[in-house]
């Protein structure tokens, strides 16, 4: 078998990046396709995970796959030392794919290079996070209509926020403009203003997140500073609280802009943000379901004309 495996979508053409949504929209009509049977699916979760894994689950359940794996590398032979490579390897014997989560940047590359049936990157430490952002690119388009020439404002963590990393190597290909928004100290790495540029991409950098910043944007997305990928506490606490979104905030803002993040959150969005209509991220979790049922059916070969013939059954 070729191996499909999914670890970044810097790989992926504009014309398969649509190609997944338009499945996906397929999902959202009936997410109750029995289109995995018999196969099974291992969820590999080095690191603690809540949407993404339960989403990647779901997806497979509702898909009649059955499930493997574990979500607490304790529980796992790795806390007896076992290398990565032993556990990919001796899974492979087991399952039809693998949904990988793991602290180290390229993990999942490597896990599928050596892995015998493909590998889906759940999350590489602070590199990767492709599912994250084919749910994302769902809502995007789904709530502004089309992908194409939008005003993407990213704050927060953007040094370490995968997410964010992921949105932009995947927005490459529909001209957009991004506002990035965080502190100095969690700035956006070189190396993806780099990408930018060779890509075409225009961006432009600030530290003050207030009504001006977000009053020309189409798309606000908001990121937690993650306490788990500091090496200085204290450099976190500097940081943690940087910004917070305010309900007042929006007053000015475009009667077409939403509000994403990837979730969990803890102080950056508040709870009064909740209820305007311009507040998304709860139904882009939910939009997680189709985009992965979506992933797991490409990387194992099935295509929109089979879903389609499924309908006919």
């Amino acid at each position: 078998m070729d191996n499909r495996s999914l670890v970044s979508l810097a790989e992926h053409s504009k014309e398969k990046l649509l190609y997944l949504l338009d499945m996906a929209s397929k999902f959202e009509e009936n997410p109750n396709r029995r289109l995995l049977e018999n196969k099974v699916v291992a969820t590999l979760f080095f690191e603690p995970s809540t949407r993404t894994r339960l989403s990647f689950e779901t997806a497979a359940n509702r898909l009649g796959a059955r499930i493997i794996g574990f979500t607490d590398p304790k529980s796992s032979s790795s806390a007896k030392g076992e290398s990565l490579k032993d556990t990919i390897t001796m899974v492979g014997n087991y399952a039809d794919i693998i949904v990988m989560r793991h602290h180290l940047e390229g993990a999942a590359r490597y896990a599928a290079e050596i892995a015998p049936i493909p590998v889906v990157n759940a999350g590489d430490g602070a590199n990767q996070h492709p599912s994250q952002t084919m749910l994302d690119l769902y809502s995007i388009r789904k709530t502004q209509g089309s992908l194409e020439n939008l005003n993407i404002t990213l704050v927060g963590d953007l040094k370490y926020g995968r997410t964010v990393h992921s949105l932009l190597m995947a927005m490459r290909h529909f001209n957009p403009h991004f506002k990035f928004v965080s502190p100095e100290e969690l700035r956006m790495p070189e190396e993806y203003k780099i990408y930018c540029k060779k890509n075409g991409i225009s961006f432009e950098e600030h530290t003050v997140f207030d009504e001006e910043a977000i009053s020309d944007t189409d798309i606000l997305y908001i990121t937690r500073v993650q306490s788990e990928r500091f090496t200085d506490m204290l450099e976190y606490e500097r940081v943690k609280n940087a910004y917070t979104l305010h309900n007042s905030m929006l007053e000015n803002s475009r009667p077409n802009m939403r509000i994403l993040h990837p979730l969990p959150r803890v102080k950056e969005i508040s709870y009064d943000v909740d209820d305007n209509p311009k507040a998304y991220y709860f139904q882009q979790a939910k939009n997680g379901l189709y985009a992965r049922e979506a992933i797991l059916c490409d990387v194992l070969g099935i295509t929109i004309e089979d879903i389609e013939n499924y309908e006919k059954r």
